[in-house]
């Protein structure tokens, strides 16, 4: 017997309005197929998808299946969303380097558009990862009201709202905030590494480096020379003959 979602609620009444918002360069750009013109369109669309889900996308981590379906019309960015959330890349970059309340944490973040509201909504979907799985989780988080009421069935995902009232930047990106391997993976993959130099490298232009041949390759060693010289003689004054130093005339 599958256990009900538990309740949640918002944590400010900021996110329950809708706000007076002004577009500026942090708004968003929404990318839909309902305004679709060519097929270059279509690869945006993609790459946006990639970049929402996986921040990044290598070769090896599409899938050129579920593009060939979504470019057909076979089935819809929604579907294309949750193809991203079962794959093989997915699974193994974030629910397996990760905690089920980071996981949660972050699904919520790159399919919903948003933080989570508190630490028993965590609870509350982190029950649903175990008690479903993946393949349950990423349905019934497709399947809220608020899922389909911001994004539908042909918009991809993106962060909502970062310019929020009374701060002077808006909210950083999810990327940013939830790194995709947590502290411990990453300390166990060796980064982010830091590295001290106790010599401070200065930078020389072209024009001002010493070139082969150059007098300046040898002075170092001419500064290793000791300094080879004729010692006068220690003579006293009263030795010195006078008169026989004084010409005859």
């Amino acid at each position: 017997m599958a256990l009900p979602l538990l309740s949640y609620s918002p944590k400010s009444q900021n996110v329950r309005v809708s706000g007076y918002e002004v577009g500026n360069d942090d708004k968003p750009k929404i990318y839909t197929t309902e305004n679709m013109l060519s097929a270059s369109d279509m690869d945006v669309l993609i790459e946006a998808a990639y970049r929402q889900m996986f921040f990044h996308a290598f070769k090896s981590d599409r899938e050129p299946f579920l593009e060939s379906q979504l470019r057909n019309g076979q089935i819809t960015v929604r579907d294309f969303i949750r193809g991203l959330m079962l794959s093989e890349t997915f699974r193994s970059s974030f629910y397996e380097k990760n905690s089920n309340y980071r996981f949660v944490e972050q699904c919520v973040q790159r399919v919903l558009g948003r933080d989570v509201y508190n630490e028993r909504e965590k609870i509350a979907w982190s029950i649903v990862v175990a008690t479903k799985g993946i393949a349950g989780f990423a349905e019934a988080l497709l399947d809220t009201d608020e899922y389909l009421e911001n994004f539908g069935y042909d918009t991809v995902p993106f962060q909502r709202r970062r310019n929020l009232p009374g701060r002077p930047e808006g909210e950083l990106p999810f990327n940013i905030q939830s790194p995709r391997y947590d502290g411990y993976y990453r300390a166990k993959l060796g980064f982010p590494q830091i590295i001290w130099q106790n010599e401070i490298r200065r930078f020389t232009p072209q024009e001002k480096q010493v070139r082969a041949g150059s007098p300046a390759n040898f002075l170092d060693m001419a500064r290793t020379i000791g300094k080879q010289g004729s010692t006068p003689p220690n003579v006293s004054a009263q030795n010195i003959d006078y008169m026989s130093k004084v010409p005859r005339r």
